[in-house]
């Protein structure tokens, strides 16, 4: 009994040490406004040498590269992670059609060029891994190597809008179709707090397209599930803290701009993206797992859409956040692909 106390108590020791060492390593990190494509523009960074440049999904916030500003600017890298347009203390500007892909790429062409370099190294999760896609194909001389994390490439359908196949797949009540009425998301969230929205988002590890209840926007319907050892109180407080001030709105206008994004992009119909990739998801993410995405990456077809595809790692018993969950999987993985170039 007493040395089982004794290995209980050494571990809590030895997590609470770590927590301790990585609160002073991130006091280290610089915060700065930039002025970029018209918006004020919230970074945090660390680290000197070849920039990294880190972009978040939903709802997140550069907070969600913590773990990788840290590695990465340990290992002789400059990590420079933004709160995209909408999100954190970067500016959100009231229009839908402000949240467009021209736009964000814009405020990111705009990022790189204030760094005072010609290209980055690109790391981006979910809503950045789209935005990321929308940066190679437009402009692929400023990305060095680009590293996704769960959303594939996902080529233009000429014959059909995204939203209208996501909706004739799983119906009304998929998640990206019913974000898309402008304040009614909004609601439906706000009958819950901001805490508990962003950990039922985060905590979800069920596998398959996201159909939520008629009533209500749970992603976990299990809402009393503790906290992940990968996400600490201190964490979710931090996040809260942030959509506290800025709502959902922002976010949520970037699934608005699915169809408009269709629009805009005629152009690169049948375009490849040619920057040399990496592509890292967890089995039991919720892209993986729907949308005929296993399917898209394991038939060839990501491969012939994007030809530097250099390789795919799909992390076991890892779900969609995983640049969270396996954070020290995920730095490893970062840095052994970028230090080939």
């Amino acid at each position: 009994m007493c040395e089982h106390l004794l290995v209980s108590l050494s571990c809590y020791i030895w997590v609470r040490t770590q927590r301790i060492v990585e609160f002073n390593e991130m006091e280290q990190i610089k915060h700065r406004i930039v002025e970029v494509n018209g918006i004020k523009m919230h970074v945090a960074e660390k680290g000197e040498g070849p920039v990294v440049l880190f972009l978040h999904g939903f709802p997140e916030l550069w907070y969600s590269w913590r773990h990788q500003i840290l590695s990465l600017s340990s290992l002789g890298y400059r990590a420079v992670a933004p709160d995209l347009r909408g999100y954190g203390d970067t500016e959100a500007p009231p229009s839908i059609s402000s949240y467009n892909c021209f736009h964000i790429v814009g405020d990111l062409v705009a990022l790189i060029d204030s760094l005072g370099v010609q290209q980055v190294f690109l790391v981006a999760h979910d809503w950045g891994a789209i935005i990321g896609w929308y940066l190679c194909m437009f402009r692929p001389d400023k990305v060095k190597a680009y590293v996704c994390l769960s959303v594939p490439f996902w080529p233009r359908n000429p014959k059909v809008k995204p939203v209208d196949a996501m909706r004739a797949i799983y119906g009304d009540d998929y998640y990206i179709c019913r974000f898309q009425e402008p304040g009614k998301a909004e609601g439906e969230l706000a009958k819950n707090s901001t805490e508990q929205v962003i950990k039922n988002v985060f905590i979800s590890r069920k596998p398959g397209p996201p159909i939520l209840e008629k009533e209500g926007m749970g992603f976990n319907p299990n809402t009393s599930m503790p906290l992940p050892t990968w996400l600490s109180q201190e964490d979710l407080t931090y996040y809260a803290s942030k959509f506290e001030k800025t709502g959902f709105t922002g976010g949520l206008n970037y699934y608005r701009n699915f169809n408009l994004n269709w629009e805009l992009t005629a152009p690169w119909t049948g375009a490849q993206v040619k920057v040399p990739v990496k592509f890292i998801t967890g089995d039991l993410d919720l892209v993986y797992t729907s949308l005929g995405t296993k399917n898209y990456i394991e038939s060839g077809a990501f491969k012939k859409d994007v030809p530097n595809l250099e390789e795919v790692v799909v992390q076991e018993g890892v779900a969609h956040f995983n640049n969270q969950e396996a954070a020290e999987d995920v730095s490893n993985h970062i840095y052994d692909f970028i230090k080939k170039f």
